[in-house]
């Protein structure tokens, strides 16, 4: 995009806009500390999927022009604005945050059409480097480190790499050269020496980001159409920049309670007799399941909404998931995107009848395929499509079904990529594939959370595979099909902690692996990952070994177990992380350089992460390991296993013995954590009589929250909130916010072996420890 030089500029409320040569643009201060660079292309407004509502708050700035050059300032930021749209940011201090690049790119020259015969004859890419419509490149400083991206493949650090945000189905092994998988989230952090701040990208084309791969003087940001809409995102830390970027784009709500425990999944449990086979075994295991998902062959032909007549397999599926209830089970269901086209199908045929799925630019009606074979796709990005899909939902409730899990929304195809000019919808108008692809997976999970909303009352619990940014505030997320390779269960650490980072906090791999063959190793390794990660569920493919832990043998079944029950006993503390996480937008998995920023081991630590702020989690990732060398940020530490305190001014390695069943785990000095007796399942024993704390010595203090753990009744002040503060030896808690009719009665606090008890008399008490 050209813009030439600035011919003149005016105020217009909370937006400074500029009239260059051949174009205009616009700078709007949302906030302080939020700053919009906006030039239109396609639309003279946003029409942002990811910011829902006006963002802007009223903030006081000043604008002035000086040499040719305008400055915007707010008391947090200042805008440079030259010609050519050039953007350069501050910090309130004269402290550099970006600038953009003067130069030009330096684009390596293609191969020759000889060289490119010869790559493609042997089955080697042949991409070249492209410029794109959009584009804004940005100087580096020289000691950036970048963070976010959504699930991107490879390690924490994101310089010196390249990414494509084009929603992509590949089932092939992801290795640290993928450049574009199941998510596009358009965002990330960057971290100076003496700066952070956010950038984010609101454009739903294919994009490209380069971290500095193409050259050490520079990054930048590609789309291959639409507008040129970012937002400078800037605070005093990480976690107020990620707060401020969740500010924009929504946080997670809090989850209902047992979405937080173990789910059992495999494509597929064919009928009733091996559900009730696992959830048998996992009982007689001691191993504690709230959910079990079905795959795509509980359908009628792969026919969504529908369910196999098939009375040997599925005598009475509503009796099935009704008694599975009593135990605690409860029935989640994947639904694809993909009709199938089939006349008599009431869902494709109300479909046809009302003009719901995409066309040819001839008008007819596009079909592709997937599982059911022939089949059509919503148009999600019509209001009244993603209302009908809402009701659709209907058929799964009725049943009793607790969960939908969103797949193949990519959209995934099988007959190749939908073409570019498929036309779909952009709520009030005509779009195309190209526009909607990244969008496509954020339209179905919120038609999907809204349906389930409106129909079931309870707080939906939605997952799914593609999603765009902003999606978190309608579902849960897990990365795709990964395989059973040590390479994976390396990665799950760095792709869960940037979701994390990229706004994204209720996430999870498939523990084991969904691809390929799990070994006993990896799946005992793996289970000490997953048992921290905030959606906890193994899956598997079919025509894999079976994963659940029996299959193995009774070591891995004891290791399970150990993992399991320690996750059921943290449930509290994560369900606090939601709580706050809902206000702050903290992710719940954290990099250690979000508390640790300026720790520089913790800006390149992709082995171990923080569960919170105060449980260190330092598995081990590698085969055949038996000992594990583990980062400590400075401060006091205490082995969670043995008790054993370890302090440091400085950050220090130490060598934990780690064997198969052990997952080096560490708490920080001063934290409460506030965690629940062994249960098979979630509400299985009634916990909201004795609050039980584990603390360890120190100074610090924690918010605990009690609410009936599933309706909506909490966003209107139902729930206690009890503010535990650790001072000086003595633990005292008070209820500070009391709105739930539930209250608990006396307070039991474990602190490194010793056991202590206090009634709480008015919501209040002091343990001395």
């Amino acid at each position: 995009m050209e813009f030439g030089k600035l011919c003149s500029w005016e105020k217009q409320g909370n937006r400074v806009v500029f009239q260059f040569e051949k174009r205009t643009g616009r700078v709007e201060i949302l906030t302080p500390e939020i700053f919009n660079v906006f030039s239109g292309v396609v639309s003279e407004e946003h029409r942002s999927k990811a910011i829902e509502g006006d963002k802007s708050v009223a903030v006081d700035f000043t604008a002035a022009e000086a040499d040719g050059v305008v400055e915007i300032s707010t008391d947090a930021v200042t805008a440079r604005i030259y010609d050519d749209f050039k953007v350069d940011f501050y910090k309130a201090d004269g402290t550099v945050l970006c600038r953009d690049y003067r130069g030009s790119r330096k684009i390596c020259a293609g191969l020759s059409d000889e060289l490119k015969a010869l790559k493609e004859a042997e089955g080697h890419s042949v991409e070249e480097q492209r410029t794109e419509a959009v584009e804004v490149v940005k100087q580096l400083e020289g000691d950036e480190a970048f963070y976010g991206l959504g699930d991107k493949t490879g390690f924490m650090d994101k310089r010196g790499y390249e990414y494509v945000m084009w929603n992509t189905d590949d089932p092939a092994p992801q290795m640290d050269n993928f450049k574009s998988l199941y998510k596009s989230i358009p965002f990330f952090i960057t971290l100076h020496k003496n700066a952070v701040f956010g950038l984010f990208y609101d454009n739903t084309y294919r994009s490209c980001f380069d971290m500095g791969k193409e050259s050490e003087e520079y990054y930048w940001y590609g789309a291959a159409d639409g507008n040129l809409d970012y937002y400078l995102i800037a605070g005093e830390s990480m976690p107020e920049v990620l707060g401020n970027y969740t500010y924009l784009t929504g946080t997670v709500p809090v989850p209902q309670k047992w979405t937080l425990g173990y789910h059992q999944c495999r494509w597929s449990y064919m009928s009733e007799e091996e559900i009730r086979d696992v959830v048998s075994h996992m009982r007689e295991c001691g191993i504690p399941c709230d959910a079990i998902h079905l795959d795509i062959d509980y359908m009628d032909h792969y026919k969504v909404f529908t369910w196999t007549p098939d009375k040997e397999r599925y005598p009475d599926p509503e009796k099935m998931i009704a008694d599975l209830a009593k135990d605690g089970i409860k029935i989640i269901t994947i639904i694809d995107p993909g009709v199938k086209l089939e006349e008599g199908y009431s869902v494709y045929d109300k479909g046809v009848e009302n003009g719901y799925f995409a066309t040819t630019p001839e008008g007819e009606i596009y079909v592709n395929a997937v599982w059911p074979g022939d089949a059509v796709y919503p148009d999600f990005g019509k209001k009244e499509v993603r209302d009908w899909w809402g009701e659709n939902q209907q058929f799964l409730v009725d049943k009793g079904v607790r969960g939908v899990w969103n797949d193949m929304n990519e959209p995934a195809s099988f007959r190749g990529e939908l073409p570019q000019d498929v036309v779909f919808t952009d709520e009030d108008e005509k779009s195309d594939h190209a526009r909607m692809h990244n969008v496509y997976g954020h339209n179905m999970a919120k038609a999907t959370y809204e349906g389930l909303k409106q129909r079931d009352g309870r707080r939906p619990f939605v997952i799914t595979r593609a999603c765009y940014a902003g999606t978190q505030k309608y579902s849960t997320a897990w990365t795709g099909d990964n395989h059973s390779i040590w390479a994976h269960l390396q990665m799950a650490i760095p792709q869960l902690c940037n979701l994390g980072m990229s706004g994204m906090s209720f996430v999870g791999t498939d523990v084991g692996g969904f691809g390929s063959d799990c070994t006993k190793e990896l799946m005992c390794r793996w289970v000490e990952v997953g048992c921290f990660s905030p959606l906890f569920r193994n899956h598997s493919a079919i025509g894999t070994r079976y994963q659940e832990p029996w299959r193995f043998d009774q070591e891995t079944v004891d290791i399970y177990r150990k993992a399991a029950q320690l996750r059921y006993h943290l449930i509290p503390y994560y369900y606090d992380l939601f709580f706050t996480g809902e206000k702050t937008g903290l992710p719940i998995m954290r990099s250690l350089v979000l508390h640790y920023e300026k720790d520089e081991v913790a800006k390149e630590c992709n082995t171990e992460f923080l569960a919170g702020p105060n449980l260190l989690a330092a598995p081990v990732v590698t085969q055949g390991d038996r000992k594990k060398m583990v980062y400590l940020p400075a401060g006091t530490w205490y082995d969670y296993w043995t008790g054993e305190k370890i302090s440091g001014d400085q950050g220090q390695w130490i060598l934990r013995d780690a064997p198969l069943d052990t997952c080096p785990l560490y708490v920080k000095a001063g934290a409460v954590l506030p965690v629940w007796p062994k249960q098979n399942y979630v509400g299985e024993k009634d916990t909201n009589q004795v609050l039980m704390l584990e603390v360890y010595p120190g100074e610090g203090s924690w918010d605990h929250f009690q609410d009936d753990g599933e309706s909506f009744a909490y966003r209107d002040g139902v729930y206690n909130q009890y503010h535990c503060e650790l001072k000086d030896g003595k633990l005292t808690v008070s209820c500070v916010h009391d709105g739930y009719e539930k209250h608990y009665q006396r307070v039991q606090v474990h602190c490194l072996g010793k056991t202590f008890e206090a009634e709480l008399k008015d919501g209040a008490c002091c343990v001395e420890l």
